[in-house]
C-alpha cells in the first residue's frame, strides 16, 4: 500500500452496513472488506448474511422503528459505536401513483425513511460523543427528480434532507454525512422484471448517457470513498452514481434534436 492510496483504506475501522445481504449490500461488504474494514452486517434475517466476511451481525426489520432502535442501541451498548455506517436497506414496489394508497405510503416511508432514522440516530449520538464518524445514506436518483415510485421517492428525498441536517448540526462534533444516489442498478431485483419482459432494457438504457445500468460495485466504491479519509472534507453532499441520467435528458436530445 502506497502513501498515496492510504486515504482510501479503512484498516481497523468498524463499518455497520444495513441491508448487507442484498444486491448492493453484498457489494458494499466486499468493497469495505477489501479496504481493510471490520464489517457489522445488519439485515432482517440471519440467513441473508451467511457466507459474508462479517465481524458480527445485527438483526432487525427496518420497517419496525422501535425494534430497529433497540437492536442498534444494544449493539452500541455491547461494542461501542461504529466508525462508519452505511444506511442501505430499502424497498419499493409501488411504481406509480395509481399503485399508492395510505397503507402503501406509510409502509414505504416506514422502511426507507423512518427506519433509517431509527437505525442511525443512536449511532450519530455515539459518534458525536466520540468526536468522529461518517455516515453514507443510499438514496436514489428518485430523490432528485421523478422517475416513478412516488412513496419511495418521497422517502429517499427525506434521506437527503436528513443527511444535510446531520452534516450541519453535527459537523462540529466530527460527524460527516453524505448521500449516494444510484440510478438503475443491475441487481437481482431486476431479474423478475426482465423475466416478465426481456425487452425492458431496450426501453431503459436509451435514457442513460453511458448506455448501461451501473453495477452494485460501482455504487459501493462511491460509498467507500465517502466513508474514507480521502473524503474527510466532504459532508452534506449528494453524489449521483447513475450512468449520467441526472446530467440531462439524452432521450430528448436523440428523439427531438438529432433525429428531427
Amino acid at each position: 500500500m502506497t502513501e498515496q492510496n492510504a486515504p482510501f483504506r479503512l484498516d481497523g475501522k468498524t463499518v455497520l452496513i444495513s441491508g448487507a445481504g442484498g444486491g448492493i449490500g453484498r457489494s458494499l461488504v466486499a468493497a469495505f472488506h477489501g479496504a481493510g474494514a471490520h464489517i457489522i452486517g445488519a439485515d432482517r434475517d440471519a440467513t441473508m448474511l451467511e457466507g459474508l466476511p462479517l465481524l458480527r451481525t445485527v438483526l432487525f426489520d427496518q420497517a419496525d422503528a422501535p425494534a430497529t432502535r433497540a437492536a442498534i442501541s444494544a449493539e452500541i451498548e455491547a461494542h461501542g459505536g461504529p466508525d462508519c455506517v452505511v444506511s442501505n436497506a430499502g424497498f419499493t414496489r409501488a411504481e406509480h401513483l395509481g399503485m399508492v394508497d395510505d397503507d402503501v405510503w406509510a409502509s414505504e416511508l416506514a422502511i426507507n425513511l423512518n427506519g433509517a432514522y431509527a437505525m442511525t440516530d443512536p449511532i450519530i449520538a455515539a459518534m458525536a460523543k466520540r468526536g468522529q464518524g461518517s455516515l453514507v445514506f443510499i438514496s436514489s436518483v428518485n430523490a432528485l427528480a421523478h422517475y416513478g415510485n412516488p412513496a419511495y421517492s418521497a422517502a429517499k428525498a427525506g434521506l437527503v434532507a436528513y443527511a444535510k441536517a446531520i452534516a450541519v448540526e453535527r459537523g462540529g462534533e466530527g460527524v460527516r454525512a453524505n448521500v449516494v444516489a444510484p440510478g438503475s442498478v443491475r441487481t437481482p431485483a431486476w431479474d423478475h422484471r426482465l423475466a416478465a419482459d426481456p425487452s425492458l432494457l431496450d426501453d431503459v438504457l436509451p435514457h442513460y448517457p453511458l448506455g448501461r445500468m451501473v453495477s452494485p460495485l460501482e455504487v459501493a466504491n462511491a460509498v467507500l470513498f465517502l466513508c474514507s479519509d480521502a473524503a474527510s472534507g466532504i459532508t452534506g453532499t449528494v453524489l449521483p452514481v447513475d450512468a449520467g441520467l441526472t446530467a440531462g435528458n439524452l432521450r430528448f436530445v436523440d428523439d427531438v434534436l438529432r433525429h428531427k
